[in-house]
């Protein structure tokens, strides 16, 4: 069971460095040891941290594995891991559930800003703003030109949105303001007054959108099913017009295959916010062209990271009153 009210205050270790303001609060309601150099945590620091808390308060940098939650059965003091994110595919839940770690994350609260940040990547591949921005610092721009830094409008080209939870909601609501026609694949077909809302044409075959979209924009999560789910054999699929979008989570793409398929001409770009091997970059997407990178800053907005960490303190405070946290991913006690 989790802690009660009115035992003393749960120690609480938080790998990274969060907003002033959220550290501050910890420091007030709970035992917390704050990372203050924001140093990501070896393996063998999660794993005592482990076994010196009740709480582990980690990011996506930290690979939460078997061996974490090995520590905390072995004698360890972790009850909850109070993820500071939405996505938990990098801790494994299923040594979470053996060991009786209860799992929260912080949903809803970076939907407008991840959304924000796929529409302009859809704005800036196509219009070529990352080079043209290039080309003004390094001093080569020469002045106005009928065919200088020609791209391609965005009106009236088709969507294909893969997943359409909030941020593929979000991100549909956006780009119907931008002209585009909006497709979509989801694992569950919405309602029908969700989709008149949106306007959007659902496909229950994601091969057959695929042909048929000139962008596509990923939004689902990162699961087994969805690992490598945009391969090779998926580019081959894609018209070669077609611009991919991702700022989901870089594993979603087979990161070699879209190298492969940028270079040989058999997509005409992509813009990206996250990678398969954060930090480390494929250096050929450096040096293709048609390909925008940004360093997962999707959801890097102050009020997003605000409004996470809130979350976290809300679902610990709750889960030490002996209740159920209200955004509880996996109930370890249960």
């Amino acid at each position: 069971m989790p802690a009660s009210a009115s035992r003393p205050r749960p120690r609480v270790i938080v790998t990274r460095r969060l907003p002033h303001a959220v550290e501050t609060r910890m420091a007030e309601l709970f035992d917390v040891e704050l990372n203050l150099t924001d140093t990501p945590f070896t393996a063998q620091q999660l794993a005592q941290a482990a076994r010196d808390c009740d709480v582990l308060v980690p990011t996506v940098t930290d690979h939460v594995d078997a061996a974490v939650f090995a520590a905390a059965a072995e004698g360890g003091r972790l009850k909850l891991c109070a993820n500071f994110g939405v996505g938990v595919d990098h801790i494994d839940m299923h040594a979470a559930r053996a060991a009786k770690v209860a799992i929260t994350n912080t949903p809803g609260v970076l939907t407008d800003d991840t959304a924000d940040m796929v529409m302009a990547l859809i704005l800036s591949v196509p219009r070529r703003l990352a080079e043209g921005e290039k080309l003004v610092r390094a001093g080569e721009w020469q002045g106005w030109s009928p065919t200088g830094m020609l791209g391609h409008r965005i009106t009236g080209k088709r969507l294909g949105i893969i997943g359409m939870g909030r941020i593929g909601r979000a991100v549909a609501t956006r780009a119907r303001a931008f002209g585009l026609t909006v497709h979509y694949h989801n694992r569950h077909r919405l309602p029908p007054e969700v989709e008149g809302e949106l306007e959007a044409t659902f496909w229950a075959d994601l091969d057959a959108m695929l042909a048929r979209v000139d962008f596509i924009s990923i939004n689902c999560p990162h699961t087994p099913e969805t690992h490598h789910l945009i391969d090779a054999r998926r580019f081959g699929l894609m018209q070669r017009n077609a611009y991919v979008i991702n700022a989901a989570r870089g594993e979603i793409l087979d990161e070699n295959a879209l190298c492969e398929a940028l270079a040989a001409g058999r997509i005409a770009g992509a813009g990206l916010d996250v990678f398969e091997r954060e930090p480390f970059i494929d250096p050929r997407l450096l040096d293709l062209p048609g390909v925008v990178l940004l360093p997962h800053m999707g959801s890097a907005t102050f009020e997003g990271r605000q409004a996470m960490g809130e979350k976290v303190i809300a679902n610990i405070r709750v889960w030490v009153d002996g209740h159920r946290p209200p955004d509880i991913v996996l109930d370890g006690w249960a």
